[in-house]
């Protein structure tokens, strides 16, 4: 089952990728950016994530599980839409999606921490 140390590693997995995004963004990385599915918290949630939160012992957990799926896809979305606009030299709607970017991920970042306060 996910113990604490392993919510707060997907958590910072995740702001890493967000910390990547924007270092592509300011010209200082490559960074390709990858599918929902493919990030580390993409693979938790496509693979061994549905059993570890069904053996949770709170009954809130599934819901938060889930309500977790949609901006996390979301997210990645965003993520390679900034990166297009930055090729596309579309400066606007680059800054857009990265900013949004950040709102999901603090939706994100909740949901992890609420996963981390259940037992």
């Amino acid at each position: 089952m996910a113990g604490k140390a392993f919510f707060m590693k997907r958590l910072n997995d995740h702001i890493q990728y967000l910390k990547q995004i924007d270092a592509v963004v300011r010209g200082e990385s490559d960074f390709k950016g990858t599918t929902h599915e493919a990030c580390e918290l993409g693979q938790w949630i496509c693979h061994e994530g549905p059993e570890e939160i069904a053996a949770m012992t709170d009954t809130r957990a599934k819901e938060v599980f889930e309500s977790l799926l949609e901006p996390h896809e979301r997210f990645h979305d965003l993520g390679e839409k900034a990166l297009e606009y930055m090729k596309a030299n579309d400066e606007d709607n680059m800054k857009a999606a990265v900013t949004e970017m950040h709102v999901v991920s603090t939706i994100i970042t909740n949901k992890l921490l609420e996963l981390d306060s259940m037992k």
